[in-house]
């Protein structure tokens, strides 16, 4: 039986909140969605929150919300998908790569530092940070730095829903409050905490940027009174901005309300799985690096460093374990060379790479079958 990285894991309350929206009057731009909204809200401690069709439109979005234009500079990590540097791009704006910390796998603060000194305060419009694998960046930190240089932030929590740090007074902050960043996004993709199908979330906390992202997730278009030009009746509305067909269906919204009921029970089995893989590694010679115990870490990834790599992916999946490799540095990929970027450019990155693979966990993942997945690499190396 073959393990994946990565599950969903879809229950019969799952598929009666599906059904029960397809034999309602809405199968889209229904109140399921305003429903998902609010909930999702309510989960993160944002004011607001606005649903998408899937976490790259969250970012594109989020880019136009903020009024990123060509020539813009944003920076954001390399170890990411690909999505978060592209939805800079689709604004016509430069990505700006910044090493990450060996330790946390996360934009290295002291490198993102000395990339926004060494320039006039202003260079840089916005900076995208990570919570690559589901560990939440320091955004208290990253805030101080934005305010300081005039930046504007987009949090990519997209691994990370219930996620948090620890603030400078000992307090929790979790992924998505916006506290500490003027727009956070998520993913609803089926590997990750809550799987609409696909699907993505905006939080904010401005209430300006929130009708900018309702408007721009529909071709730019309003119908609200208040913002109309004219007024020709009820049927009236006026496109005011050159905006897109990001919308949710209530459908997918159905299934990620449901999903979300559960979110924190598949989070502390996901810290159950993390917490056992790190006790299995812990003293072994050929770990060079792991995931770890770590506090807030909402674990949509188990990394583990390794030498080897290659041979050890390869022997996993002919036994039937799909570990994945998370992720190729984007500044090392052919399309993003022609900007200039190179290997030897982001050194952590690059090492972090060259050993990295990340395990299964999911909520499902049985006890029986993570044993498995432990003592064939022990075996693979012992």
């Amino acid at each position: 039986m073959a393990i994946p990285y990565g599950k969903q894991h879809i229950t019969e309350e799952d598929i009666e909140a599906v059904v029960k929206t397809l034999k309602s009057d809405f199968l889209t731009q229904g109140p399921a969605v305003k429903e998902f909204e609010e909930q999702f809200a309510l989960y993160c401690k944002s004011k607001f929150a606005v649903a998408v069709s899937n976490g790259t439109a969250a970012l594109h979005l989020a880019v136009l919300s903020l009024d990123i234009k060509p020539g813009d500079k944003v920076i954001t990590t390399p170890i990411t998908f690909a999505a978060t540097a592209n939805s800079v791009l689709y604004a016509g704006g430069e990505v700006v790569f910044c090493d990450i910390d060996p330790h946390t796998y996360l934009i290295d603060i002291n490198k993102l530092e000395e990339i926004l000194s060494s320039s006039p305060k202003g260079t840089y419009k916005g900076i995208i940070p990570v919570d690559f694998a589901g560990r939440a960046v320091d955004m208290q930190s990253v805030k101080e730095l934005a305010d300081r240089y005039g930046c504007c932030i987009i949090q990519d929590a997209c691994h990370a829903p219930g996620a948090y740090f620890i603030d400078q007074s000992n307090h929790k902050q979790f992924c998505g409050n916006s506290i500490y960043s003027d727009l956070t996004v998520f993913s609803f993709h089926p590997v990750k905490h809550i799987a609409a199908g696909e699907g993505g979330m905006v939080t904010t906390n401005s209430e300006s940027l929130y009708k900018k992202l309702l408007m721009l997730r529909t071709h730019g278009i309003t119908k609200d009174p208040a913002l109309l030009i004219e007024n020709h009746g009820k049927w009236y509305y006026e496109m005011h901005e050159l905006g897109y067909n990001y919308r949710l269906t209530d459908i997918q919204a159905a299934l990620g309300t449901s999903q979300l009921r559960r979110a924190n029970s598949g989070l502390d089995r996901r810290k159950e799985i993390a917490r056992n893989y790190y006790q299995a590694f812990e003293k072994r010679p050929y770990i060079h690096g792991q995931s770890g115990v770590v506090e807030g870490h909402a674990y949509h990834l188990y990394i583990i460093e390794v030498d080897k790599r290659k041979e050890l992916h390869e022997y996993l999946h002919a036994n039937n374990i799909f570990a994945q490799i998370h992720y190729v540095p984007l500044h090392l990929m052919p399309y993003y060379k022609k900007f200039g970027w190179k290997k030897g450019d982001m050194p952590n990155a690059e090492n972090y790479y060259s050993k990295c693979v990340s395990l299964p966990i999911y909520p499902t993942l049985t006890n029986k079958e993570q044993d498995l997945v432990i003592n064939l690499i022990d075996n693979f190396y012992e």
